[in-house]
């Protein structure tokens, strides 16, 4: 592709924009625009086409040590506002981000490939935890403890950790960034965040709406440009005191590692490999919708799909048929089409892996239902597809799925289901469809996984601790419980002794 095609899209996009300025190809440190040294930069494209939107600054170590410099200036400042002060400038934040909502929503669909009315729904929900933690920063409450000691009086208190490093994936360019970034900002630390390289437009258009809304140089920085570069940066200095992530487990087991040297507070979102049960006294119409939404959302791309879908025998015929037809409804195509629910996966490599968990799958036994095979509609787009009698030595039974894939294998017990369930490094969400009152109850606690849905499937927002167990991650975001990690515990013991 030449530049000067380069540059016609993306003066393209921004004809698409009401406001041409949140399409920003620089770096934002301490309240200015910053180019890659010597101009370095990469490029941005739309998986749906593989046309270019945007060419952005790529940071280097040096560069990334300076936004760290800035947020480590700005943090006392920021810090001593009182919590209503802080507020107030998140709900300005808020506020701008639903105004802009259309135009965010167009920034992510172009450069991520979810449908358009996925983005919408992303923004909402981005902007939800500004909105929560807005309030939530007022209630860093101190506590009192009954004296062990004569003349004492003693009180425990949570103070501002300082900078905190945020690395966020691709699948939610929106969501991630702020239910990292409001949670630290609420509590009074500063940021520096890293999007993902294929994503990052729309970690800068809230850059530029959080420097509208108020927020003060060096309080939110967003360093674009090569992960290992900036994130080892990141991990490696002093000043950095936590890291929050969200991406693969074995990035974040690197990024523990790196992490170590300075004993840094760690935050992980990490793999999930979820499974879905389906009981046979379970409405099987609603259990069928239910798997549609849980396994295809954002094409299959996110850590909560339901990769492993376990149906007790008796039903397994009438739930497959009823699976099947929702899924051959599915509309697959570039995301700003009208009524596309599956759009295209991110990149090559994706493709690569839904296309050699397919080809195992087959070969271990499975039987291939619909789809399984890339969808006319272009190179990174993957038809819907459902297999059956998948084995648990399948490799899509294993590992992680990102795609469009459904597996299917039936179960014959209670017992059984819960031990194949948790036969996994992965402890992030579980999905149980019963209407058996006390076998919900049984399951939710037997259930290895830090999140349990029972007959639904949304259950993520602002007020609830979003975590895994086991290999799925660290600590939690959301809730009252997101804050912790970005502060420090202070006793105080103060004599009262005449």
């Amino acid at each position: 592709m030449t530049a000067q095609f380069a540059r016609t899209m993306f003066h393209d996009t921004l004809a698409r924009l009401a406001d041409p300025h949140l399409l920003r190809e620089l770096s934002y440190v301490s309240g200015r625009w910053v180019a890659g040294r010597d101009g370095s930069s990469f490029a941005v494209t739309d998986p749906a086409s593989n046309a270019t939107l945007a060419w952005v600054a790529s940071l280097d170590a040096n560069q990334t040590a300076e936004a760290v410099s800035a947020a480590t200036s700005a943090f006392p400042a920021w810090r001593d506002l009182l919590p209503q002060q802080r507020a107030a400038i998140l709900r300005r934040w808020h506020g701008l981000i639903l105004d802009a909502r259309e135009d965010l929503a167009l920034l992510m669909t172009l450069e991520q490939g979810k449908p358009l009315a996925e983005s919408r729904g992303e923004i909402d929900y981005a902007a939800s935890f500004i909105e929560w933690y807005a309030e939530e920063g007022k209630r860093l409450n101190a506590e009192s403890v009954t004296s062990h000691l004569p003349g004492a009086e003693m009180i425990v208190r949570r103070e501002a950790l300082g900078v905190v490093g945020i690395v966020t994936p691709w699948n939610f360019p929106c969501a991630m960034i702020t239910r990292k970034a409001a949670a630290a900002l609420a509590a009074g630390c500063t940021v520096v965040a890293h999007p993902s390289s294929e994503t990052p437009l729309s970690a800068l258009a809230l850059a530029e709406l959080g420097e509208r809304a108020g927020l003060p140089a060096g309080v939110f920085n967003v360093v674009t440009g090569d992960a290992a570069t900036i994130v080892g940066r990141m991990n490696a200095d002093p000043r950095i005191r936590a890291m929050s992530f969200t991406g693969s487990t074995d990035i974040g087991k690197l990024i523990a590692g790196q992490c170590m040297q300075t004993m840094k507070r760690l935050v992980m979102e990490l793999g999930g490999h979820a499974p879905l049960i389906v009981f046979a006294d379970a409405d099987i119409d609603k259990a069928a919708e239910i798997a549609v939404n849980a396994k295809f959302a954002t094409s299959g791309q996110d850590c909560l799909a339901a990769n492993r879908i376990y149906v007790e025998r008796p039903v397994l015929a009438a739930f497959t048929k009823a699976f099947k037809a929702r899924i051959d409804a599915l509309k697959v195509g570039g995301g700003l089409e009208p009524g596309v629910e599956i759009g295209p996966l991110m990149h090559e490599r994706a493709i690569a892996k839904v296309e050699e968990q397919v080809a195992d799958a087959l070969k271990h036994g499975a039987r291939l239902l619909t789809g399984g095979k890339r969808h006319v509609a272009g190179s990174l787009f993957y038809e819907p597809t459902l297999l059956t009698d998948v084995p648990d030595d399948a490799l899509i039974m294993r590992e992680e799925t990102f795609g469009p894939v459904a597996a299917v294998a039936a179960f014959n017990s209670e017992a059984e289901v819960i031990a194949r369930a948790n036969d996994t490094e992965y402890g992030l969400v579980a999905y149980l469809v019963t209407g058996n009152g006390a076998r919900q109850m049984r399951l939710a606690r037997a259930l290895e996984y830090g999140m349990v849905a029972v007959n639904r499937v949304k259950i993520t927002g602002g007020p609830i601790p979003f975590g895994g167990w086991k290999q799925s991650g660290l600590g939690r975001e959301g809730s009252r419980h997101g804050m912790e990690a970005f502060t420090e515990l202070k006793y105080l013991c103060i004599d009262t002794a005449a």
